[in-house]
């Protein structure tokens, strides 16, 4: 289920890059004029591809991605302040105009949790397939062609 969140996340992410930077700028900052750097839109936009493609193939192929995710997400989960400072600073012109609202730390808390999540449970659906002798990397057994 969480997956499929982030997917459809990924998917709104990848269509409208420039809406979901100003989604999260809506929720996680204070009023700032702080501006994104001009790459920022095309990054958003390769993250929710990647994360729609992570969805989509699943079994080896989401590996990868997942264990990043999953370090990623508890690096936020673990410190949301250390995160927002590293992210001012990589996503904004002038880093020192940011100004994060207080609801920030709860919310990134919350995001970490959520990539965690998702990837402890590729990771048990990766574990059952090798428990089963599954070595065609799909998650789901209906998913496996017989000869």
């Amino acid at each position: 289920m969480i997956r499929a969140i982030l997917g459809l996340a990924g998917a709104l992410a990848a269509l409208f890059p420039d809406r979901a930077v100003d989604a999260f700028e809506a929720v996680a900052l204070e009023e700032t004029d702080a501006e994104t750097k001009p790459w920022v839109g095309s990054a958003v936009r390769a993250e929710g591809v990647l994360a729609v493609a992570a969805g989509l193939l699943g079994g080896r192929a989401s590996a990868w991605p997942a264990n990043v995710t999953g370090v990623f997400g508890l690096v936020v989960f673990a410190v949301p302040r250390a995160y927002r400072a590293f992210a001012a600073r990589l996503l904004y012109e002038e880093p020192d105009e940011v100004r994060w609202a207080d609801r920030s730390t709860p919310l990134l808390r919350a995001v970490g949790a959520a990539y965690v999540l998702a990837a402890l449970g590729a990771f048990r659906r990766r574990r059952r397939g090798r428990e089963r002798g599954d070595d065609s990397g799909s998650e789901d057994p209906a998913e496996r062609v017989e000869a």
